[in-house]
């Protein structure tokens, strides 16, 4: 029997609408492609552009229209010159975050053979592991409200048992799937600064804890400091990485750089009930409108977005879909004939994502 999925669509500002419209058109197909499952799409307006017309960032319907979806596809958001009165950004995917509570950012970071790096890879190495950012407290707790005086300025950092419980759970069910699917070892590092702040002691404290529930799983801690370097020098020894907001988002884009830049780094923010699917680049306002934009960071998000669909519904051909659209997008990333500009090539959005429906549907 076929199940339809729905979901809920956020164009973004800049390229974002350049690059969902594929993105969008690639999923239906492989859908309609499927006897397993079936997807529908309901548009959700917000963004910096929506601001600018209407005076709301996120409207009250688009939140509703989230919240009542199986998931949630959203583009780049954010325009430098559009802000809130306090001079802050635009950042409905922030909201969607806290009001969703979305506490575990999930950052893959994978290089195949042919993708080009910054870095000097050893012969026959590859790259595939997965940072887990909390995303709904951490440094960004205050995020608006920090306090400013003439002479000095505070943001709280905030840490909950709540919270972090449930993100240690989510990184060590994630260490096993990989596991069972041959994609790593099985093994959680809690990165943190556990030496200076109290605050990752306890935050330590809680993965220790929930480590021990799983003796199948091997786990380890790593100074974020430590991490960074051997983001560099050893990336192929990481399996999954879980930490801190702050920590997360600056980790994040260094993973990024690894692969060779953001526009090959997808993202999901995922909770409970509810996850939000986006790519971890900006909107790129300079290039807007002129289809040089790359596609392949928001594809690889909706990759993401079936694979997460799958285990949660236990579906295994949106699993089985989920696999096939990512190493779609590595093939062609690999062949390298196909790249935009970002990536070293000469492809437009158009011929970047035609590019990976022929690799899905050759025959």
């Amino acid at each position: 029997m076929t199940k339809t999925f729905k979901i809920a669509v956020f164009h973004g500002d800049g390229i974002g609408p350049e690059i969902m419209g594929p993105t969008v058109q690639i999923l239906q197909q492989m859908a309609d492609a499927s006897d397993s499952y079936a997807l529908t799409f309901a548009d959700a307006p917000a963004g910096a552009a929506h601001y600018a017309k209407t005076g709301e960032s996120l409207p009250a319907a688009s939140m509703e229209t989230a919240r009542a979806a199986d998931a949630i596809l959203l583009s780049a958001m954010g325009l430098p010159d559009v802000r809130y009165d306090d001079g802050t950004e635009i950042s409905p995917q922030i909201d969607l975050r806290k009001a969703l509570t979305l506490f575990a950012g999930v950052r893959p970071v994978t290089l195949k053979h042919g993708q080009q790096t910054p870095l000097n890879m050893p012969e026959g190495r590859e790259i595939d592991f997965v940072l887990i950012r909390e995303s709904t407290e951490g440094l960004f707790h205050t995020q608006g409200r920090g306090e400013v005086s003439q002479n000095e300025a505070r943001e709280t950092l905030l840490i909950t048992r709540d919270i972090s419980e449930k993100l240690f759970r989510f990184a060590f069910d994630l260490a096993k799937n990989r596991k069972t699917a041959g994609r790593g070892p099985g093994k959680v590092t809690c990165v943190d600064k556990a030496n200076v702040f109290r605050a990752f002691a306890f935050f330590r404290e809680m993965f220790d804890t929930e480590a021990r529930k799983h003796p199948d799983i091997l786990a380890d801690h790593a100074y974020v400091d430590a991490t960074a370097l051997w983001m560099v020098q050893k990336p192929w020894d990481f399996d999954v990485l879980v930490t801190e907001n702050m920590f997360g988002d600056i980790l994040s884009d260094l993973g990024a750089g690894l692969m060779g830049g953001l526009g090959l780094a997808p993202s999901a923010d995922i909770g409970l009930d509810h996850a939000v699917f986006q790519p971890c680049h900006g909107s790129a306002p300079d290039i807007a409108g002129q289809g040089l934009a790359n596609p392949f960071a928001m594809i690889l998000s909706a990759a993401m977005m079936l694979d997460w669909l799958g285990i949660k519904h236990d579906s295994a051909a949106m699993r089985n879909d989920g696999t096939r659209l990512r190493e779609a997008v590595e093939e062609v990333v690999a062949r390298g004939n196909v790249l935009t500009r970002d990536l070293g090539g000469t492809a437009d959005t158009e011929a970047a994502a035609s590019a990976i429906l022929s690799a899905l549907f050759v025959t």
